[in-house]
């Protein structure tokens, strides 16, 4: 189907006069409205105004100039079927739609925008010239996205048409835009902003109506397990550093599989706790089993391989600064899943990349003021809650409860096994060491998931081993009983930080001064299911 009438109507013009110039070289009439229209001839590409076309002007302050019965018959004629109607309407086949709608994301996306102007960009005649063609995908081409403006033309160019295929994909994704762009309508009309008398944030940030577009990055070799089939979608307008956004750098080797991408993203939310100094997260099974900060990288990652040197094995690390030719040759050694990283150092890949089956994942910078709703599937619906950011400064701000006070040394500690502890599936029990001088402090013994808190106490002694001694213990959630207490000072911890509310407090504290432990008390519990 050849190309002879486009028409362009868009918000976003990234890429549109290279693309409108080579349409029109091609003999292509452009059919154009309003601010595009102005800037096409401005650049002096010839146009025909919408206006002129349909006999009708722009009227209402440019709310209503393209719905018209000469556009979208133009659009949804049929050829052979409709011609007789086309011909009474006096309008022509449009072949080509090019059009993106108004930025209500870009304007939702300031909270205290007035409900007045983001009314105004919700795009009306945007998305009916979208859907129409793309309902007649048959004759017609819908470009909704200025990265297909490349493949588009190199077909016009090759075959002097748009293939049925690529015509039917791009329906698909345009039905896949309009889509979300109402979903974000009615999410936010329907949140807080629909009970704010002055029309800012409040205090809710669940909308009535959730509609959560995702596009398909790509399938899964299987899911959790090799009966189950699996595909990793991302979610529209995902954060940088995000999974969604990362490169994969490897060597080659195998995809990441549906439990790389969980246990990745797990690691990658343990090590961004940490801030101040290189770090490193080994996790096993979305559990961290070794966690350490350091002045370098490298020995940030020697000393969490070393906690726990057995789960190291075959696990995914994560790594909060660059991946340096030192940090390179330390991983190296070691079977790993994946490790993934803000960024690596050419000569960190060159050694990386010898191993085949290596999965290298380049995060970039996190955003950093990326808050996102977290979303869990249960039968028949979804359970929501806001993103756990606690965890730094609730131990030093946290209520000391016992007789004897931790030093600064335990207080460190204490700190650091706090935010690896928020990371720990429930019930979690951390055991770390911090130096006084606060260039490293490591995980020693991580117990996980246990029914029993004492029970989880008593696995990270053993994983500790002699390291015990000395330790401090961080708990997600408070102790029911004393025996916890007891367990942690049998094996020589020093000191303990918990949240605290249990019916107990009394006697876990009475039992900790009994053993001459130190206890604060965060009032902040750190479950995670």
């Amino acid at each position: 189907m050849p190309i002879r009438t486009a028409l362009l109507s868009v918000s976003d013009k990234t890429g549109l006069f290279a693309f409108a110039s080579a349409l029109a070289k091609r003999g292509v009439t452009i059919l154009s409205s309003g601010g595009t229209a102005k800037a096409l001839t401005a650049e002096g590409i010839a146009v025909q105004s919408v206006e002129d076309y349909t006999g009708s002007p722009e009227v209402m302050g440019g709310r209503v100039k393209t719905l018209h019965p000469r556009v979208h018959g133009g659009i949804l004629a049929r050829e052979g079927t409709d011609d007789q109607d086309l011909a009474r309407l006096g309008a022509r086949p449009i072949d080509l739609v090019v059009v993106n709608l108004y930025p209500f994301e870009k304007v939702a996306a300031n909270p205290l925008a007035p409900l007045e102007e983001l009314i105004e960009n919700i795009d009306i005649g945007g998305p009916s010239m979208v859907r129409s063609a793309a309902k007649n995908h048959a004759r017609v081409t819908i470009v909704c996205d200025p990265a297909d403006y490349d493949r588009v033309l190199a077909e016009i160019e090759r075959d002097g048409h748009v293939g049925k295929a690529t015509r039917l994909e791009l329906a698909a994704k345009a039905f896949a835009h309009t889509a979300a762009y109402d979903a974000a309508i009615s999410g936010l009309l329907s949140g807080p902003r629909a009970s704010d008398a002055d029309a800012t944030t409040g205090a809710n940030p669940y909308p009535r109506h959730l509609t959560l577009p995702f596009e398909r990055a790509y399938g899964l070799r299987y899911g959790e397990n090799p009966h189950q089939s699996g595909a990793f979608y991302v979610e529209r307008g995902a954060p940088a550093g995000s999974l969604a956004k990362a490169e994969s750098l490897g060597a080659g080797g195998k995809e990441l599989s549906f439990n790389n991408l969980v246990d990745v993203d797990a690691a990658l939310e343990a090590v961004r706790e940490h801030v101040d100094q290189p770090a490193a997260v080994v996790v096993k099974h979305t559990n961290p089993c070794g966690v350490a900060s350091a002045k370098t990288l490298a020995e940030a990652y020697r000393l969490a391989r070393e906690a726990d040197a057995l789960s190291a094995f075959g696990g995914i690390v994560a790594l909060n600064r660059e991946v340096d030719a030192a940090t390179a040759a330390l991983l190296a050694e070691t079977f790993l899943e994946c490790v993934v990283a803000p960024s690596f150092a050419a000569d960190a890949l060159e050694t990386l990349r010898t191993k085949k089956n290596l999965r290298l994942i380049a995060t970039g910078a996190p955003d950093a003021g990326h808050a996102p709703l977290q979303y869990k599937r249960v039968s028949g619906g979804l359970v929501v809650q806001s993103r756990d950011e606690g965890a730094a400064s609730e131990v030093t701000k946290g209520k000391i409860v016992t007789k004897r006070a931790p030093t600064d040394e335990e207080l460190r500690g204490l700190e650091f096994a706090w935010r690896v502890c928020k990371h720990v599936k429930s019930n979690a029990i951390v055991l770390a060491k911090g130096d006084l001088a606060g260039e490293r402090a490591r995980t020693v013994g991580v117990g996980a998931g246990q029914m029993s808190r004492v029970v989880s106490v008593q696995i990270a002694c053993e994983k500790a081993a002699a390291e015990a001694a000395g330790s401090v213990l961080a708990s997600d959630a408070f102790f029911p009983f004393p025996d916890g207490v007891e367990a942690a000072a049998e094996h020589g911890i020093t000191a303990i930080a918990q949240p605290g509310g249990s019916v107990k407090d009394a006697d876990v504290i009475a039992a900790a001064d009994r053993l001459g432990l130190a206890m604060v008390l965060t009032g902040v519990r750190h479950f995670r299911h």
